[in-house]
């Protein structure tokens, strides 16, 4: 137990960068303990990326920290020294499978920190101090390790492959150059790395205005989601009230026809009592003067006969009952027929209007952006042939070319007054109205072009911010140059990088919401992509606004 409590002071007091006890020890902001001399070097390789680490937990320091000795901790150390005892690497310090090794370390290899690019070997902290030390050494040039510094190495003269050549795409070493590769196009591995490091970052930007380009296709996606979800929300809420009303109304007209029925029951059964108590009542007087009439006939005392006959053989008015002979056995029958006519006229109009709910169930979809053509000849698929409106074009422009070629002039041109006239800036709208899925490219000479695509409603006349393209949510504009292209919506600017090229492809997809620019050349290159929804059919536009002498032409698609 005593030796695993010394162990433990050996790795608390070393350094993780040299792996030996600590020398000066410093306090860095993280709360990890350094040699001075270790952590200075360590920051000393890290000025050039002007952030600061801790080389255990990596955390970050802006601007540089000032150290100062740790006196307390300067007290311990010397301490543990006087027990005879150095620190040992912590088993974390050994190479792993996974690890560059030292190539100088004999036994158990310690990990390797640096890789020296002259040497091509990798070394631990305590073989690369003489890189440190050493005058001739400092300058060799260290990175951080690599397992394969062999391939460094040409294979056929033993030199380092510092130079690359183009025109067979490989690196080499000198001797390579003044032999087999005698006056091919060759430059410094060095820079063909920044050549091509500048490519890089162009693809990055590429790739990472893809990555944002799809998180907001997700986004709306989502929104997309949640609109839906909430509209089949409203939509059953409000199926539910005008079913529910549907059966209580219907509930209330039943009620009414059974209150109506039983009520006129009542009275029928009412008026039919009273008839038959009349009737029972006249055959009770009938039955009584018959027995009367009877006795009269059995008496023998003749002048009782003739005294009593008159009196008892006169009969009271019957009650009528001729009716109940011959009117027919059907009371409320026909009211059923009148329901049954009810529901089925009622069952027509519910088919015939749930047909019409089906279809607009059926209709009902999310409109997802279809697939952008990838390859010219796929794009051509959707060419429109557009020309140039003459009435539109600002005084300033001349048309040519059945009006699809526009020259910037240095005199007005003498056209006649139209409303639909640009008066300010130098732009001229195509007669044809853009919908659907369209193509088309612009060719351009001079100083620079604006293509773009506005609604027809665009301002003609007042400053630039109202009539210019790009400047306004009426218009969406790419300003290209042959050094550079800036994006323009509703007066906010967006530069975009891409090859320049003296020709524009332009795609516009109305329904999708979707505007991409391209730069066409013997490849399509996507400068910019557009998604918005479109409210109002697009004109194609094209503006010139630099100095006499440049063109823009409406290409002619085959």
């Amino acid at each position: 137990m005593a030796q695993k409590g010394v162990q433990l002071d050996r790795e608390t007091f070393s350094c993780s960068i040299c792996l030996d006890l600590l020398k000066d020890p410093v306090t860095i902001p993280c709360g990890h303990n350094y040699c001075m001399k270790c952590i200075k070097r360590f920051w000393d390789e890290e000025d050039g990326k002007k952030l600061h680490s801790c080389p255990q937990c990596r955390q970050t320091f802006t601007p540089r920290p000032v150290l100062v000795k740790n006196t307390m901790l300067a007290v311990l150390v010397e301490e543990l020294k006087k027990t005879g005892l150095q620190a040992a690497p912590a088993d974390h310090c050994y190479a792993g499978p996974e690890d560059v090794s030292c190539d100088v370390c004999t036994g158990r290899k310690l990990k390797a920190v640096k890789s020296c690019l002259v040497c091509l070997a990798s070394y631990c902290e305590n073989h690369l101090q003489p890189h440190y030390d050493a005058a001739p050494l400092k300058k060799h040039k260290l990175a951080n390790p690599c397992k394969k510094l062999q391939e460094n190495i040409c294979s056929r003269h033993d030199k380092i492959r510092e130079i690359f050549c183009r025109t067979d795409q490989q690196c080499i070493c000198y001797l390579c150059s003044m032999d087999e590769h005698r006056g091919h196009d060759t430059v410094s591995a060095a820079a063909e790395r920044t050549e091509r490091q500048r490519e890089l970052e162009g693809s990055r930007q590429k790739l990472q205005q893809r990555i944002q380009d799809r998180e907001k296709d997700v986004k709306l996606l989502q929104q997309e989601v949640e609109a839906i979800s909430l509209s089949a929300d409203k939509a059953v809420e409000d199926s539910e009230k005008i079913f529910t009303e549907l059966i209580r109304l219907m509930d209330k007209r039943r009620s009414d026809v059974k209150q109506q029925i039983r009520s006129q029951q009542e009275t029928e059964v009412s008026r039919v009592k009273e008839l038959q108590e009349k009737l029972e009542q006249e055959i009770t007087e009938l039955k009584r003067k018959d027995a009367s009439l009877e006795q009269l006939s059995l008496t023998e005392d003749h002048i009782q006969f003739v005294h009593s006959y008159p009196s008892l053989s006169a009969l009271s008015e019957p009650t009528d009952s001729t009716s109940i002979n011959i009117r027919p056995l059907r009371y409320f029958e026909d009211v059923t027929v009148a329901v049954s006519e009810l529901r089925d006229q009622l069952q027509d109009v519910l088919r015939e209007t749930w047909t019409n709910v089906s279809l607009r169930l059926t209709e009902v979809h999310v409109l997802l952006p279809p697939a952008e053509p990838k390859t010219r000849a796929e794009f051509l698929k959707y060419s429109c042939e557009i020309s140039l409106d003459p009435n539109t074009a600002h005084t300033l422009m001349l048309l040519s070319e059945g009006n699809r070629k526009v020259t910037l002039m240095s005199e007005e041109q003498s056209y006649s007054p139209d409303p639909d006239r640009f008066t300010i800036c130098c732009q001229v709208l195509s007669r044809e109205s853009l919908t659907g899925r369209c193509y088309w490219e612009v060719e351009w000479t001079g100083t620079g072009v604006c293509v773009a695509v506005a609604y027809k409603n665009i301002s003609r006349t007042g400053n630039r911010k109202k009539s210019g393209f790009g400047n306004n949510n009426k218009s969406w504009a790419l300003d290209c140059y042959y050094d550079e292209y800036d994006y323009y919506h509703n007066n906010n600017q967006t530069p975009v990088s891409g090859p320049q090229s003296s020709r524009i492809g332009l795609y516009l997809d109305h329904r999708a919401g979707i505007l991409s620019f391209y730069s066409v050349s013997e490849t399509m290159t996507l400068l910019h992509r557009v998604q918005t929804t479109f409210t109002q059919p697009l004109h194609a536009g094209l503006g010139l606004y630099w100095h006499p002498g440049d063109t823009a032409e409406l290409c002619e698609l085959k």
